[in-house]
């Protein structure tokens, strides 16, 4: 970002896939999720974020790409289908230690968790996942999410709603959602890690009248939260 130009812009990670793959799984619910965020963003908080109205609301970024570190924000979806190389994992790792927040988010199951964990080893060889209490600030920091992360409130993708659920591989792991985090040696939250669930879906989804209202209010809530948090740690 230039001195006047937006302070803040959802960059969305580019990745190379594993075997579950189903080719450019990293593109999934774009450009949509972004537009309707960065609006929300830009309603609802002080932020200086991107106006999609005038701007392309989807920066895809690379590892390599030269202004990699310039984004407080760095969001990856379908990681159950990623496959980072040492060279990748150890960029975004620089990127979380110099001060970087990064959501995951939109994989479901036992066999994405293990797709997502094998990438994640090689970004944090020795640092151990943990759930985020509901007493954490990421949950206070505009809204108050406390209580729908007690409750293990899902965010479902669309898919589950149309077969009357909220849980994708629901037999195989993703009935109940995860809100689960790496911290630094602060405390700071790194990266959140949203299993089981896809607020992606709900911000892609946000006009659409078969997704319920309630739930891309709720997805809004935290991709905001996760935005401010960033912002101001």
């Amino acid at each position: 970002m230039t001195a006047s130009g937006p302070e803040f812009q959802l960059v969305r990670l580019v990745y190379n896939g594993n075997y579950m793959d189903r080719g450019r799984s990293w593109t999934t619910d774009a450009p949509e999720a972004e537009y309707h965020l960065s609006q929300g963003i830009r309603r609802l908080t002080r932020i200086n974020t991107i106006d999609p109205e005038r701007e392309e609301p989807v920066r895809p970024i690379q590892t390599t790409d030269p202004d990699f570190f310039d984004h407080p924000f760095l969001y990856a979806v379908e990681v159950g289908r990623w496959y980072l190389d040492d060279q990748e994992a150890g960029r975004i790792r620089e990127y979380l230690d110099r001060g970087g927040f990064m959501m995951v988010d939109d994989f479901h199951g036992d066999e994405q968790w293990q797709g997502f964990y094998e990438s994640f080893r090689r970004i944090f060889p020795d640092k151990e996942l943990q759930e985020i209490p509901p007493e954490h600030e990421v949950f206070h920091v505009l809204f108050d999410l406390s209580q729908k992360v007690r409750d293990k409130t899902q965010i479902p993708g669309l898919a589950a709603l149309r077969f009357g659920g909220t849980c994708e591989e629901c037999n195989r792991g993703g009935a109940e959602p995860h809100w689960r985090g790496v911290f630094d040696d602060t405390g700071r939250l790194m990266m959140v890690i949203n299993f089981n669930m896809d607020l992606g879906d709900s911000w892609e989804l946000a006009d659409r009248p078969d997704y319920p209202q309630a739930l891309t209010a709720l997805g809004y809530r935290f991709g905001i939260s996760y935005a401010l948090y960033a912002m101001t740690h």
